[in-house]
Formats: structure tokens, sequence, C-alpha cells
């Protein structure tokens, strides 16, 4: 291979004489070989770089055949053999055919049959023409001699038949630089105390320092992350501990059969829920008498309660599903609340949070994700009732910026009572959902090994919504996803959530989600 030195040689001379390179693929060492891409590349860079000579990129899409297709192009294709295979007169049995190439039969049979070469007479297959010309083979040494075909769409159908691959092949075109020379100065890379000394240092050429390039941008924050750390920051201020929700694949039991939602719910299953293939199930339960426990509830009741009165199957809670809700975790922490009042004697009160995906078998659509944010608030105390719940409703979504808001009864299997929250909307004029609240059943609460006095009230709602309504966005697919606009998330300003929600927005439409 060429020397740096000769392919620099060989470039200037070339240039000198021709004024420039067209394209360097063209360019021969002394031994007649081509110059590689890389070593040229180099020397072009270093030239460039002493203002010799200035260089632009070409780029040419070149073909080459894959194993297939330069055995086609040596032997044939698989529908030209199974063409010569067929008997003239007798024809040829499909089975004898099978035996003769193997797994290529049936690809050259079904080309042949297309091109309507052959055709199939009861168990055998005979000839519809008596010659044919091997087109794919004299595709395939035309590509092997040029690189390329004069027709794109039989490159399209060769590359579908993976007998050809399309490379990059990339050369450059040649110009002199203002400082064109045939010999090359060398220049010094450091200033040293002898320059500045004897004086050299001002006739002397130095070697240009790259300090160019473009600076590099700061991380942008998505709009869904700052209205989630508005969130962090009204729980935190209230006083409540962030739960661990890195766990996305939970078992059935703690995600429904803990909060006494029965296994013949709807939401349990395949068309609402996404179910694990491998593995498929757990049985990694750390305390049997608590499951035994929350058997028994279900099947035949307990705490005041008459159960749901099924036969409850261990295995239905031993399947792993992506979580449905974070309510899961909650009921965890709040089982691990239990443990420890158990172990000290003493109950604390607990206020917990959490703010992470969850995950539903659902129609994606404009207002509707398979994936989505759920934030939630539990708090656990003795002798809490509605009203407290109600008051600090009111409170946090005071912070949140949204003062008016009121109830309405709904049903939950592991609340009761349980309520839809609603907050008037001054843009749309009417009274929007905002998200769902209740008290933890007895069933679920007892179960875990808390006190009858111990009180559990909770919410939860979207994180998406109120981002779709402070951003006026009107397509959940533009928030989270592959339609996600990068600009958008550029240029939208930090979240603050000390306005009415919605009221700085122009028009109605902008919130109908």
């Amino acid at each position: 291979m060429a020397s740096s030195e000769e392919i620099q040689t060989l470039i200037l001379t070339t240039l000198d004489a021709q004024g420039s390179i067209e394209n360097t693929n063209t360019l021969r060492s002394a031994g007649g070989d081509p110059i590689p891409y890389l070593a040229v590349v180099g020397v072009l860079n270093s030239l460039a770089s002493k203002e010799m000579l200035t260089y632009t990129t070409i780029e040419k899409d070149h073909y080459n055949l894959t194993d297939e297709g330069n055995e086609i192009a040596d032997s044939g294709s698989h529908e030209a053999k199974v063409f010569n295979a067929v008997d003239a007169v007798e024809g040829i049995s499909i089975a004898e055919l099978a035996k003769l190439f193997g797994a290529s039969a049936k690809i050259g049979q079904g080309k042949a049959f297309r091109n309507k070469w052959i055709k199939k007479d009861g168990e055998k297959l005979v000839r519809e023409v008596d010659s044919i010309v091997d087109q794919t083979q004299q595709d395939a040494l035309e590509i092997r001699k040029n690189g390329t075909h004069s027709s794109a769409a039989t490159l399209k159908d060769l590359q579908s038949r993976k007998l050809i691959e399309k490379v990059k092949l990339i050369s450059y075109k040649v110009t002199k630089g203002p400082k064109f020379s045939l010999t090359i100065e060398k220049q010094a890379t450091d200033l040293t105390a002898d320059m500045l000394a004897d004086g050299s240092w001002k006739t002397q050429t130095f070697k240009k320092y790259n300090f160019a390039g473009n600076p590099p941008e700061g991380g942008h924050l998505h709009p869904l992350m700052k209205v989630r750390e508005e969130f962090r920051k009204i729980f935190f201020e209230l006083g409540f501990e962030e739960m661990p929700t890195n766990k996305y694949v939970e078992s059935s039991f703690w995600n429904f059969d803990a909060l006494f939602q029965p296994q013949q719910h709807p939401a349990r299953d395949a068309h609402d829920t996404f179910f694990l293939l491998d593995p498929a199930t757990s049985s990694n339960f750390q305390d049997m008498e608590y499951v035994n426990r929350v058997k028994e509830v279900h099947s035949h009741g307990g705490y005041g309660s008459i159960g749901y009165g099924y036969d409850w199957k261990i295995e239905e809670a031993e399947k792993l599903i992506l979580r449905t809700h974070t309510t899961s975790v909650s009921s965890n922490m709040l089982y691990r609340l239990a443990q420890e009042t158990k172990a000290s004697g003493v109950f604390k009160p607990a206020k917990f949070f959490s703010i992470d995906r969850v995950y539903r078998n659902e129609t994606v659509d404009a207002t509707h994700l398979a994936e989505f944010h759920q934030v939630e608030g539990v708090i656990a105390d003795k002798n809490l009732t509605l009203g407290d719940l109600i008051g600090f409703m009111e409170v946090f979504f005071e912070k949140m910026g949204v003062p008016n808001i009121k109830f309405k009864p709904a049903f939950n299997p592991y609340t009761e009572p349980s309520m839809e929250i609603f907050s008037w909307h001054p843009g749309l004029e009417k009274w929007v959902e905002l998200g769902n609240s209740g008290m933890f059943r007895p069933e679920m609460l007892e179960a875990m090994g808390l006190d009858p006095d111990v009180r559990v009230i909770a919410w939860g709602l979207g994180l998406e919504r109120p981002t779709m309504i402070k951003y006026g966005l009107d397509n959940i697919r533009e928030l989270l996803g592959h339609k996600v606009d990068l600009d958008m998330i550029q240029s939208n300003p930090a979240c603050r959530l000390d306005k009415k929600m919605g009221k700085e927005l122009v028009g109605k439409d902008a919130i109908d989600a």
C-alpha cells in the first residue's frame, strides 16, 4: 500500500497537471492499485488544513451481490434451475423436485409459476414454454460488473429477495487551495522559548488549531417532567414521602387482589391489561399468611364484609403484568406500614405519593395512550373521615391553581366511599374531570394487619391532562410517543402551577382533550 507521503505527492502532482481531480476513485498508486478511502481522506484533511487544497464529498450507491446472489450469477436462478429440471415430455413430480433442490425448490417453483414457465398437472409439474431467458442471472451478472443496474425496479426486487446489498461509496472532488504548492512546508506545532529569543516566530508557519464547532446545547426538560416536578414540590411542601415506583412489572396479587379487586373483574381481562409471556408468573410471596387472609376475605368475607363468594385462585394472583396503576405500589407500602406497626407496637401516620408510568391495553387516539403517568397520594391515620379527604383535596388542588372543585359519588372496587373530582374550566365553560378519590376499604387494610381505626384516604389523577391544558395541546400523542416535536420541548417555558390551569390559553379547542 502507498505511504502517506506518496499519496500526498500523487494528489499534488495530479492537481498541478490537471487543475482539479474530479473523483479520487480514479487515483492509482505507482503499482496501479486503487488508493484506499481512509488513506485518501487522511491526506486530504492534512493538506486542507494547510489551505493547499479544498475538497467536496461525492456519495454514490453501490450494490454488492450476497452469497446467494453470487451463486445465482454463477449457476443460474432458482426458477431457471426448476424449469431445467422439468422434463420437456414427462415433467417431474413435486416430491422429486424437492429432493433435487431442497428448500430452494419451493422458491424456484413459486417464481417459475409467476413467470408462467411451468404449471401443475396432477402431482407433477410440466412446462408451459419451450425455452426461457434467465433474466435474474443476467441482472446479477450486470450488478456484479457495474455495481448497479439500469432498472430501479430490478434493484428493489433483488433487494427484497436478499440477493444484493446496498452500500455507500464515498469519494472526493479536489481543487487547488489558496496556498497550493508542490512542496509541503513543515509547520511548527508549538511556540518555543528559542523562537521567542531569536525572533524566528515572526516568519515561522504554525499549524492551525481547530477550535471551530458549535457549542453543545443544554438539555431540555420535557413538558411532562416540568409539570411532574411541580407536583412533586406540592407533595413535598405538604410533608409527603415519595414511594419507590421502579417496579413496572407487578404481580396480579399486588395490582388487583391486595386491593380487594375480584379475579373476575373486567379490568383483569387481556383486553385491558398487558400480561407477560416469559416469565408469565411469579410465586415469590414472602408472607403466605397475608396471602391466605386476602384469599379468605375474597372468598368468604371478613372485617364486616361478606366478600365476593367465589373460589379465589392463587394461580390468578401469580400472573405477571405491566402495572395498570401505581396503587399497586401504594398497597405494598401500606402492607409495609402494617408490618412496621406490628414490629414496633406503635402506629405512625404516613403520607405517601408517587408519579410514574402505568400501562393499559387501550386503543391509542388523541386522548388515550397505552402508557401514561399517574399521580397518586395516600394518607394513613387514625379515624380519618370523608370530610378529611374533601378538605385535603381542596388544599391540594388549590396549590395546583385549581380552586373551584366539586365531587361526585363513584364506584371503585377498593375504595368506599369513592368520589370523582371535577373542576370548573372557564375556557370550556363546563366541569372537567380531574381524577378519582376515596377511602380504602377495611377488607384491604385490615387484611394487611392495620388496626380497624386506621383509615387511608387516597386520590389519583393523570399527569398528561394537566400538562396538555398547561401547554395548549389537543393531541396526547404530541406529548408522549414517536410524534413528539423536539422543537416544542426546547421552546416551551418552565412550568409554574400558580395560575388558573388553562386560563392563559386563548380559545377553547386547545384543551378539549
